[in-house]
């Protein structure tokens, strides 16, 4: 189904601004494990130390420039309004309610009205969205075009263009970040674990030199750090957790017999869908 072009502006926004703090993120993280390795002191040269002052401003800088912009904020907002966007058309083109109205003029009246109030509460994410597109539709012909099938119709097309693929989305995400947890455990143990044999050899053997564990003790931080940023553990349960609640739904909307009942099902599956976006929006401005 073709969406608003409000969504896409807000999808767009929301990817460029998850990739931006993302990438803020690791170069804060290199250039601290860069300074690490400096800090071993491997010359005494004018040169070196001025490369080591470079590598120590630029996290700074980075990390300065990430809590000014706060691009985080951005990626989560925008991300809240595109799904709500989304979700309105889904009840739009389902004629579910608050779009049950059998005028379809009232109905888009209502729609527009809605997509319009919905802006205004994410107008936060006004500067991202400056520098996108605006032409298109904020109401395709194709969702207009879909709300007039029959009920059984609009039933299967649903099941398909929404519920399955939001379900196999939200068990694939469940499945990778539960990797991700996994993955980056694993990676940090090990950090630690090298780190403390090289401790342990000079506990050992005082006179040995020995491996520095500066960096070690840096990327162990690193890798624990991106972790907590990433959420892996937390989203593959919400994940998981959602792609129950659809199956449940699903149940619903296949027993759905009258326009009613589909309408309470539409509402019911659309609450689950957008329910992960609302409550990381809200942790956002808790934290603001």
């Amino acid at each position: 189904m073709k969406y608003p072009v409000l969504f896409i502006g807000a999808d767009q926004a929301s990817n460029e601004s998850q990739r931006k703090f993302l990438w803020l993120v690791r170069g804060e993280y290199f250039f601290l494990l860069v300074a690490a390795f400096f800090s071993l002191g491997w010359s005494d040269t004018r040169t070196f130390y001025i490369a080591y002052a470079v590598a120590f401003v630029v996290p700074m800088a980075l990390m300065a420039y990430r809590s000014v912009k706060k691009p985080e904020k951005t990626w989560y907002q925008a991300r809240a309004l595109a799904e709500s966007v989304k979700t309105l058309s889904w009840r739009f083109a389902m004629r579910a309610e608050p779009f049950d109205d059998d005028k379809a003029i009232d109905a888009r009246r209502d729609f527009q009205h809605l997509v319009r109030d919905v802006l205004k509460m994410n107008h936060a994410v006004s500067d991202a969205l400056g520098g996108l597109s605006a032409s298109g539709e904020q109401l395709p012909n194709e969702m207009q075009t879909i709300r007039e099938f029959g009920l059984e119709q609009r039933r299967e097309y649903y099941l398909k263009n929404r519920v399955s693929e939001q379900r196999v989305w939200y068990e694939m995400k469940a499945k990778s970040n539960k990797r991700a947890a996994s993955i980056w455990f694993w990676i940090s143990l090990v950090a630690y674990a090298l780190g403390l044999f090289f401790i342990l050899t000079r506990i050992v053997d005082p006179s040995n030199i020995g491996w520095p564990t500066e960096p070690l003790v840096v990327f162990a931080s690193a890798a624990i750090g991106w972790t907590q940023i990433k959420k892996f553990n937390e989203l593959a349960a919400a994940y998981s957790l959602t792609a129950q609640e659809i199956g449940l739904t699903e149940v619903l909307i296949r027993d759905a017999r009258t326009n009613a009942s589909f309408s309470a099902a539409i509402n019911e599956a659309e609450l689950a869908f957008s329910r992960e976006h609302t409550q990381w929006s809200a942790r956002q401005q808790q934290g603001a």
